[in-house]
Order: C-alpha cells, then structure tokens, then sequence
C-alpha cells in the first residue's frame, strides 16, 4: 500500500501540467449571450491566409453558425468542432445557405494554425469552402466575446483557455438568434437555429452554459489531460493493490500446503 502511494505521489508530482487557474477564476467562465446580442460586423480579423476580413464580410449576407475555440487546444475544442461539423453533414442544410465562422480567441494564433485545425476536423470539402477560419487581435476577440456574453480566462501558466463549450447561430445582419452546447448539438438542434436565423427569428437561448474546455465536463464524460492522467494513476494504483491481494494469497495457500 505505502509502495502504491509513492508511486502515485511521484507520477503525480512529474506531470508537466499543473491548475494555472483558482475555483475563482473557473467560476467566473461562462456563456449567456444578452438580451437583443449581436456581434460586430465591423471588427477585423484575418482569415486563413492571413488576409484582413470582418465578421460581416465572412458572413456575406448568410445565417451563420459561430464557435470561439482554442486553435491550440488539446482537450475539447478540436472533438467540439468535430461534433458540429458532422451535425451540420447530416442537418440537410445545404453548405451555400450559411456559413461556419471559428474565432480563435488566443490573439498569438497563426493563420497556418488556425487552418490546420479546421482541415484536420471537416471532412466534408463543401463545409470546408463555407467555413471561415479567423484570428484576431486582443481587442477584437474581446468585443466579439463580450457581445455574446462568452466569458473565458486564460492561464497563463499551461498557455492554455478555461472557456465555454457553445455556438451561437446568427442572423444574416448579425444577430444572436439562438444559443447552444457545441458537445451535446444534434444535427436537428443546427438546422432549426439556421432555419430561425435565416428567418432572422430569436430562438431560445441557454440561459447560463457554463461547461469548460478546461478540467472535466461532467455532462458529456470528456477529460482533459490532468484528469487523463489522474484516472491512470488511479487505474495503475489498483493494479497494483490486486496484484498485492493476489500474491499474498498465492504465498499463504502455498505456506498452508506446505504445512499439511
């Protein structure tokens, strides 16, 4: 047992990952857009060829679908967008009626980056040309995340984001018209807030969605590294305590056979 208990101490203490973030911080991440939320069309960005866009010319008149993430992440954004994208596939909306917008909302990400990210989770070749891939500077991610009322914190410590797992579906002239869960969205959820935002009607909203890309997400049972690496430190630990129980038998059943 006191073997197990080092064992699970050393590996715990080598992880290279470590909380950067308090409860605090974590309970100040949210996602509840306001009443009448729309986005501005006006802010700049580049999109992925690194060539200055608005969110208004990304849209291009259309209902749009618009997913903030983390073009570095290494937990739930990429299985987020994975998600979407197949709802969207199988939503019978065709991929000319709107448009897909990914906002990174770490300013330092690259246009190369961003671009990787997307191509390796669309599959589909005609989602991929409707999606618009965008970064931008500080200011500009700010403006659009407050005006949906997308509430995230950066740890400086992992270069990593604590934020929400949700989309917004906007009307043509930038509207929020419905909110929703980017890891529990079906295909039928997509294209009635398409259909909504196309009709430039609001749909309903979350109210307060507050499931992080950062630690675990108990709805959806997604664990990030640190809890990756705490359920095999617990799964090894177990391994070995039955290995224990077995070999101390093994030794008294033989002892006894030895004895008669």
């Amino acid at each position: 047992m006191k073997l197990a208990l080092a064992l699970t101490l050393t590996l715990l203490g080598a992880s290279p990952v470590s909380a950067g973030l308090t409860q605090a911080d974590l309970n100040s991440v949210e996602f509840g857009p306001p009443p009448n939320a729309r986005v501005p069309l006006n802010a700049l960005y580049r999109d992925a060829n690194g060539r200055e866009t608005t969110l208004g010319d990304a849209m291009a008149h259309h209902p749009a679908l618009l997913l903030p993430v983390d073009y570095a992440c290494r937990t739930t954004c990429g299985p987020a967008l994975s998600i979407v994208s197949s709802a969207l596939a199988r939503s019978g909306v065709a991929s000319d009626e709107y448009r897909l917008l990914l906002v990174g909302l770490d300013p330092q990400s690259t246009a190369r980056e961003a671009r990787a990210f997307a191509e390796a989770r669309i599959a589909d070749p005609k989602l991929l040309a409707a999606t618009s891939v965008l970064t931008g500077s500080p200011d500009a991610i700010r403006t659009l995340t407050d005006a949906i009322g997308y509430r995230y914190r950066p740890d400086e410590t992992n270069k990593a984001f604590a934020h929400p797992t949700g989309l917004v579906a906007l009307t043509p002239d930038g509207r929020v018209a419905r909110a929703l869960s980017s890891l529990g969205v079906e295909s039928n959820d997509l294209r009635l807030a398409l259909t909504e935002a196309s009709e430039g009607r609001i749909g309903g909203m979350l109210g307060r969605l507050s499931l992080l890309c950062y630690g675990f997400d108990p709805v959806h049972g997604i664990y990030t590294s640190v809890i990756e690496r705490l359920l095999m430190v617990a799964g090894l630990v177990t391994v070995i305590l039955l290995a224990g129980a077995v070999a101390a038998m093994s030794f008294f059943t033989n002892r006894r056979g030895a004895r008669s």
